[in-house]
């Protein structure tokens, strides 16, 4: 092979890499039932095809012969520390044994191996951190130091959140498989809220120098995409379109100096049409399926959004509406405030201050840095500007994202200066 060609083949080992390596790795901790393991088997794997491929050629599946050579050079180590260990001995015969069976792997197989991979790593028996955290590193690729960076989490926090989970995974026994039918809505219940949590750190981040985390909404979507290619139930679909309809007004959040901007403030014009044109295709679909879950009934408010041509024009009425089903089939604290925030647009800030007075007398969403500051711009729209203050001022005490702050402190000059 000429020096070219070996360099075009070198770039296609790269690009492999990058496009397929969670596949192979979801494979190889399926034949090899360990995580760690797995992962040295992998970088084994990409090591030899980036030294043969360039004198043989491409294989011509490169995806199945990558978790061939992963395994047997797993072998090949366990085969070494068997001579020391017993344990390691039993684990090489398991692995031996498997490998007949595993001779050869199809993309459907390889599929489901990243399906088995997600609901693992995902699992309610784990930490939400944690899961969080194993996610990102397993499945999305981020190293540890991403991690930690994107969460404002020391390293040796998010690495230890790790190491737990792999533990747990391995100590519990949780098994590298999809549910039963029948413990299928718990379990994608979960996944779909792990993956959430990641988006929505994206989103809006609760801390840091900025408004959204792109890394983090970014990985979020992909790994939606991935799981609706793979399992299509319709609220896996709802939660795709949810973070489609949201991420599409991401470059209207924040001014070009980074300041924090409002939703009834934003440029419209900035909104990516694409994403809200596949979101709301993606709402339809899921609606269709007549079972409004609760991702279901979030992605028909971001529609609503979505669809008014400007914050005058938006269907106030109908997301009060749809608030209203989410309380039935998903209540919380949270969704209660938000739902007090669209009955305020309707019938005044008086009915929406009232409403969210409930929730914090209960003793709900005390420490919570949006309850505050919703409060606060509805007693300032009402008028009484020392409450509306004062609820400043606590949201501002619970508040780490630096935009946030800024607006925050920019609303309490605006009230000093009006007294």
């Amino acid at each position: 092979m000429s020096e070219a060609a070996a360099a075009t083949v070198r770039a296609q080992v790269e690009a492999i890499y990058r496009a397929d390596s969670r596949r192979v790795l979801a494979t190889l901790i399926r034949l090899l039932g360990d995580f760690e393991r797995a992962e040295e088997a992998v970088h084994d794997a990409f090591a030899a095809a980036a030294e043969q491929w360039p004198q043989n050629g491409m294989p011509k599946n490169p995806v199945a012969w990558l978790v061939s050579a992963g395994r047997f050079k797993a072998i090949d180590r366990i085969r070494r520390r068997a001579r020391f260990d017993a344990v390691e001995a039993e684990i090489g015969r398991r692995i031996e044994n498997d490998a007949a069976e595993a001779a050869e792997l199809g993309e459907e197989e390889i599929a489901d191996d990243q399906l088995r991979l997600i609901f693992t790593c995902c699992h309610p028996a784990l930490a939400p951190d944690a899961a969080v955290a194993l996610t990102l590193r397993e499945i999305c690729r981020l190293t540890t130091e991403e991690i930690a960076q994107a969460y404002l989490t020391a390293t040796p926090t998010v690495a230890q959140r790790i190491v737990r989970a792999k533990q747990k995974i391995r100590d519990a026994g949780i098994p590298y498989q999809v549910p039963s039918e029948a413990e299928l809505p718990h379990r994608l219940a979960a996944v779909l809220q792990v993956v959430y949590l990641v988006f929505n750190e994206g989103y809006s981040a609760s801390s840091g120098a900025t408004v959204t985390r792109v890394d983090l909404s970014t990985e979020a979507i992909r790994l939606a995409r991935l799981l609706v290619a793979l399992l299509p139930e319709p609220e896996a679909v709802a939660l795709l379109a949810l973070m489609l309809l949201n991420e599409s007004r991401r470059r209207a959040r924040s001014s070009p100096t980074g300041e924090l901007v409002l939703l009834a403030n934003q440029d419209r014009r900035l909104w990516d049409r694409n994403l809200i044109g596949e979101g709301m295709t993606l709402v339809g679909q899921a609606l269709a399926s007549k079972k409004a879950g609760p991702y279901t009934l979030q992605a028909a408010i971001a529609a609503v959004h979505a669809s008014a041509p400007s914050a005058d024009h938006t269907d106030w009425a109908e997301i009060v509406h749809l608030y209203d089903l989410l309380m039935r089939v998903a209540a919380s604290a949270v969704v209660e405030l938000n739902r007090a925030v669209a009955v305020a647009m309707c019938d005044g800030p008086a009915a929406g201050i009232a409403l969210i007075d409930e929730i914090l007398a209960r003793g709900d969403l005390g420490d919570y840095r949006l309850a505050h500051s919703a409060r606060a711009d509805l007693l300032r729209r009402l008028g009484d500007h020392d409450k509306a203050r004062e609820a400043y001022e606590r949201a501002l005490a619970l508040t780490r994202q630096e935009p946030e702050r800024r607006f925050l402190e920019g609303r309490l000059r605006e009230l000093g200066a009006s007294a």
